[in-house]
């Protein structure tokens, strides 16, 4: 179980720390603060990382240190929840936060899962203590939350983050574009950039832009620059703005929307900024850039381009730059709402979004029927699976014969290996657990939701029957039925968000299974 032990931040008492059962040769996360700002971290050694932080001008003007410990805790789920304060508490809005936005990844480990239950556990604890003030939910739908540079990123962010901060330190390349599809993250890695470049003693006093070509995320992302430390909303600026001053370094955000002089509104103040720069009539947003500044890093979609009114791919290709690529999807298809359908859904909120014409999303009375159907879309696309809740010993572990799953007469089998399952010959045939798919996007997931969770009809809450839970490591550690049914929820929450095209549900207890319904258009 996670806790929170605050001691004072003063040299003279740090043996306490010292003295406290996890303040030595234990991971922990740490939070040190004044009440106005705030810097958070995670060390296997409290005691010896508070004095180092001490001696440090910008940390002794703190005063209180908060200790996050837990019996369970390991170095990859104090990174992960350092990381996760770090995002959510920069957006809450009671601390400045002291801490830069480098060295946060988005990385997978076992067991994830529950330590994101035990850091909802921890969340409340935190409010209990006016450290924090909002649900985590009105912080996750919050623009500064959906904009903001301390998010953890996938390993090609990363990549093309180190390239272009290269590129940009030793002047190797002009012009640099890095292509991604929706969801692939292009605007969180042009804002991450822009803070990581402010806080780098090598290009902090460099002159940079983030031009943002529509006007309505223009204004969202002055008003996040303007609450975060280290910004302001002078850096976003749009296409016109670039005649002001010139600029060392000029980021573009969504570059297939910049302009050229085919249907716009104003073509006299489009001639006017031309002709400032020496360019005829033909001249267009992107010129303008490339004339206003030494350096720029294009994030671009070819597929994004809408009107003709944008610049035109063949004046793209034509620039002498080097390409970079995002890949990782950090959405599916039917995007944010989605997601927060099936927050809804299992905090048992009131459901705003419940229709997705372009997502295939259906929940099933009939298993064979839904089995049947994945099986065939997985004949259409491939990477189609199906995965379950643990609600069903593993007979076959150890014994390859028989069945581990039974429901309405069919027989059902768990994967045969841990390794890479996802992509193993018989994946289709079989089904995958939590530790199986985390970390996996697929095409189409089916979902057996087990009966180890049901629905309370009377007092409209989720029930956990800890009986036919059958993780038995899962079970093992974890010593509140609370946390538990965080951990069982955040598992289901998880597989039923890998369907990049769809998700099929089946659900066995029928009073849960009415429940989802209910919400639901058709």
């Amino acid at each position: 179980m996670s806790d929170i032990t605050t001691f004072p931040f003063d040299k003279v008492q740090l043996h306490k720390i010292k003295d406290y059962k996890f303040g030595q040769d234990w991971p922990v996360v740490y939070m040190i603060e004044n009440g106005q700002e705030i810097y958070i971290g995670e060390t296997g050694n409290a005691y010896v990382r508070s004095s180092q932080h001490y001696d440090n001008p910008e940390r002794s003007k703190l005063s209180q240190i908060h200790l996050i410990t837990d019996e369970e805790y390991n170095k990859s789920a104090t990174l992960d929840i350092e990381a996760w304060l770090i995002e959510y508490i920069s957006a809450d809005g009671i601390f400045n936060l002291q801490n830069g936005n480098s060295g946060l990844r988005n990385h997978n480990y076992y067991d994830r899962e529950k330590y994101k239950a035990k850091f909802e556990l921890i969340w409340q604890k935190l409010k209990e203590k006016a450290l924090v003030k909002n649900e985590l939910i009105q912080i996750k739908n919050s623009d500064i939350f959906k904009y903001s540079p301390y998010k953890s990123l996938t390993e090609d962010q990363v990549l093309v983050a180190e390239n272009l901060y290269k590129n940009i330190v030793t002047g190797s390349q002009k012009i640099s574009i890095i292509n991604g599809q929706p969801g692939t993250g292009k605007t969180i890695l042009a804002i991450y950039l822009i803070k990581y470049l402010k806080e780098k003693v090598e290009t902090k006093n460099l002159k940079v832009g983030l031009v943002i070509p529509m006007t309505s995320l223009r204004r969202t992302l002055k008003k996040v620059f303007s609450k975060i430390s280290g910004l302001n909303s002078n850096l976003v600026i749009g296409p016109n703005d670039v005649t002001k001053q010139k600029y060392d370094l000029l980021i573009v955000d969504e570059a297939h929307r910049l302009k050229r002089r085919i249907n716009i509104t104003n073509y006299r103040s489009f001639d006017k900024t031309n002709k400032l720069f020496g360019l005829n009539n033909n001249g267009t947003e992107l010129d303008w850039i490339l004339r206003s500044s030494k350096q720029q890093i294009f994030f671009y979609d070819k597929n994004q381009s809408v009107r003709p009114t944008d610049i035109s791919h063949e004046k793209v290709a034509q620039l002498d730059a080097v390409h970079y690529d995002l890949v990782s999807q950090l959405r599916i298809t039917a995007g944010e709402q989605y997601i927060n359908f099936i927050d809804d859904l299992f905090d048992l909120r009131s459901v705003k979004h419940y229709d997705f014409p372009n997502y295939d999303f259906k929940i099933y009375d009939n298993i064979h029927n839904m089995v049947s159907d994945i099986k065939q879309r997985d004949k259409e696309l491939r990477l189609c699976r199906v995965v379950a809740g643990y609600a069903w010993p593993w007979i076959t572990k150890n014994n390859r014969e028989g069945f581990d799953i039974e429901i309405d007469g069919l027989k059902l089998v768990w994967n045969k290996t841990t390794q890479d399952w996802v992509n193993s010959p018989n994946a289709i045939n079989e089904v995958g657990c939590i530790h199986t798919v985390q970390g996996y996007d697929l095409n189409y997931v089916a979902v057996i939701i087990g009966p180890e969770l049901s629905y309370d009809e009377v007092n409209n809450k989720l029930v956990i029957d800890i009986k036919k839970y059958m993780d038995i490591n899962g079970k093992r550690s974890i010593t509140s039925i609370e946390e538990l049914q965080r951990y069982i929820i955040n598992i289901y929450k998880t597989l039923l968000t890998r369907g990049i095209n769809g998700t099929y549900i089946y659900i066995v207890d029928k009073k849960l299974a009415k429940y989802f319904k209910s919400r639901l258009k058709s």
